[in-house]
């Protein structure tokens, strides 16, 4: 097969086991703090770690939430004495380690703080389902794993001849694979929006950055982890990599919890931050890993506001949304497979179903979830919960039509695009992408103002990795300003231009 180059809550306790050096060279501001990094996510702690390893310690994590961890959350679901901890947020260690070759960093984590995970067989254990119920169309689903194949390998040659981006729907009528029955499409919506997590239908979704997304992850020649995926199981919480992590270096003079940023002032001699509760910081450097989401509304107010090309950056991504609803049942009446594929008339109508109560997983607990993307999201959210169960429970019950399947004795789902922390689940490139756009993202605003995230990540927007490596980054360029005496901070482009120009003699208004 040829692949295409595309170039905790954290206690005091925690706190006080922790004994970071102090190098000689970081001697204390006088603002607040030399780094204020807003966001207690992958993104801000790993800066913060980086920090920390070469000797900066005059920093201060500033994070809304009661815990450090971001979008890292979990929900205990489930009856007394049977409640299990499940993963709101992300889930997965998607691309793991093949041999000994380059391991995904959450990966490292997860076997350095022990947090239990496990091989989740996307590709193998599945059971498919129409309105009828059981219905075996797995055929079409081998088909539809090697169509999206396809259309990275033509992806990359586009790359080549420097020809413009498309909609990965595009892609896949030039490749001849335009789905032409509902099965088609389910099939389609596990391989688009829900396997490799885009959480958007094909239209939605640039070929080339999906093609370059999926690559750099999961396949080795491309310089990716591995093509396997592990679920994350432990009852501690997926966050647990990021919290034990920072329990390590984080003293409690670092950390501001429950602290919500509403203004960012900055100019070239520094910043002042003010929170929710009036309190302002000031600091010679901000490194702002807030959601994209957040971003793109406007919940945080820059002053002086962002210039014209970083505006742009910021709202050439979309915040895509990807939701879980969890069912607990008194006992499991499914599928025996790890997953399960819904077939219906309507596009992306609770597709995709995966067992909990597997032997891999958590045997007895009879929980079930299915998951809903994008557009679909955004519907959920605006309604009541009961209405939303009502809803999953009819597709349920056509699935199983010979049996009586009963209400669930717990239901949840969390609403991110509502959250004004978030304001969605993760980033996604629309058509057309432009790298440009994604270095403006990245680009620092007046040497004070720096940036970093997922989505200012061009190989691995919206996977955990993806803000890893950008913390990294983000804190080692920040080191090299702090340490002085040059800052030259990451740098722009004042505009983002097309490959051509457009075939107007004139523009009249």
């Amino acid at each position: 097969m040829r692949h295409v180059h595309l170039a905790v809550l954290l206690g005091c306790a925690a706190f006080a086991t922790a004994s970071p050096s102090t190098a000689q060279n970081d001697q204390r501001s006088t603002k607040d703090a030399k780094v204020l990094i807003l966001g207690g996510g992958v993104a801000g702690v790993i800066a913060a770690r980086t920090l920390h390893r070469k000797g900066i310690t005059d920093f201060l994590i500033i994070e809304a939430r009661d815990e450090l961890g971001g979008r890292m959350q979990d929900y205990t679901i489930g009856v007394p004495g049977k409640q299990y901890t499940i993963e709101l947020g992300p889930n997965w260690i998607q691309g793991t380690q093949t041999g000994n070759g380059t391991a995904n960093p959450i990966l490292t984590l997860a076997r350095k703080h022990h947090v239990k995970n496990q091989y989740n067989d996307l590709d193998g254990s599945i059971t498919t389902y129409d309105y009828n119920g059981f219905k075996d169309y797995r055929d079409l689903l081998d088909t539809s794993i090697n169509q999206f194949t396809q259309t990275g390998v033509v992806a990359g040659e586009r790359v080549l001849t420097q020809q413009v981006d498309l909609g990965l729907q595009s892609a896949y009528g030039i490749t001849g694979a335009t789905p032409k029955n509902m099965y088609e499409a389910a099939c389609q919506y596990y391989q688009v929006d829900w396997v490799r997590e885009y959480a958007q239908s094909p239209d939605q979704n640039s070929w080339i950055a999906s093609a370059w997304n999926n690559n750099f992850t999961y396949y080795t020649d491309m310089g990716g982890f591995s093509d396997e995926n592990n679920l994350c199981i432990d009852q501690r919480g997926f966050k647990t990599i990021i919290q034990a992590e920072a329990a390590e270096f984080l003293q409690p003079q670092q950390v501001s919890l429950n602290s919500v940023v509403t203004t960012i002032e900055y100019s070239g001699d520094g910043a002042t931050v003010t929170l929710a509760n009036g309190t302002t910081l000031t600091s010679d450097y901000v490194l702002c890993t807030l959601s994209l989401g957040v971003l793109q509304y406007g919940d945080v107010a820059f002053k002086p506001t962002l210039p014209s090309w970083k505006m742009e950056a910021i709202q050439s991504m979309v915040m895509a949304t990807y939701t879980k609803i969890f069912l607990q049942f008194e006992q499991n009446f499914w599928f025996d497979t790890e997953m399960a594929i819904y077939a219906d008339k309507e596009r992306g109508r609770y597709p995709i179903w995966q067992s909990l109560d597997h032997v891999k997983f958590f045997p007895g607990s009879g929980l079930v979830f299915v998951t809903v993307t994008g557009d679909f999201s955004l519907r959920i959210e605006g309604m009541e919960d009961s209405d939303v169960q009502e809803e999953v429970m009819e597709v349920l019950r056509a699935m199983y039509p010979n049996i009586t399947v009963p209400d669930p004795v717990a239901f949840h789902f969390k609403r991110w695009n509502a959250d004004p922390l978030f304001r969605g689940s993760y980033s996604n490139w629309p058509p057309s992408f432009l790298p440009g756009h994604s270095e403006n993202l990245r680009a620092t605003v007046d040497k004070t103002l720096w940036f970093a995230g997922e989505a200012t990540s061009l190989k691995y927007f919206g996977f955990l990795h993806g803000a890893y490596y950008e913390g990294l980054n983000a804190g080692e360029e920040v080191a090299k300003c702090v340490e002085g005496p040059v800052c030259a901070g990451r740098q722009h482009l004042n505009s983002v231009v097309d490959a051509s120009p457009y075939p107007f003699v004139s523009i009249t208004s």
